[in-house]
């Protein structure tokens, strides 16, 4: 890609969008969660973000609140996944395992709660 293809593409809905859902990522993978979750909801906030690459980001930022134990916000941006029409099937299975997940874990640390105060 030439640079004013890139620069261009920068400029774009899409190119925005997806420069700041991979700067969430590299932030993720350094585990600094805030700052991804930081990019990510600067992602979803812009206009006019495509479609995929705001379930991308709503997954993503999913993950990143799951890593901190912000797990409401979590199970939030899951939700919102599996209610944005036209995604393919496998994204919503995986998008609804993980919740599962989530709420099985909140379950767990709920009784371990109940547990501690008898």
């Amino acid at each position: 890609m030439n640079f004013i293809t890139w620069f261009k593409s920068y400029f774009s809905y899409r190119g925005r969008a997806l420069s700041l859902y991979r700067s969430g990522m590299a932030k993720a993978n350094k585990h600094d969660y805030n700052g991804a979750i930081t990019d990510y909801s600067a992602a979803i906030r812009a206009p006019n973000i495509p479609t995929d690459v705001k379930a991308m980001t709503l997954y993503n930022r999913a993950l990143a609140y799951s890593a901190i134990h912000e797990d409401e916000k979590s199970v939030e941006d899951l939700t919102a996944v599996l209610e944005i029409p036209g995604l393919a099937k496998n994204i919503k299975k995986e998008a609804q395992e993980r919740r599962e997940r989530l709420r099985r874990r909140d379950e767990k640390e709920m009784d371990r709660k109940a547990q501690r105060k008898q």
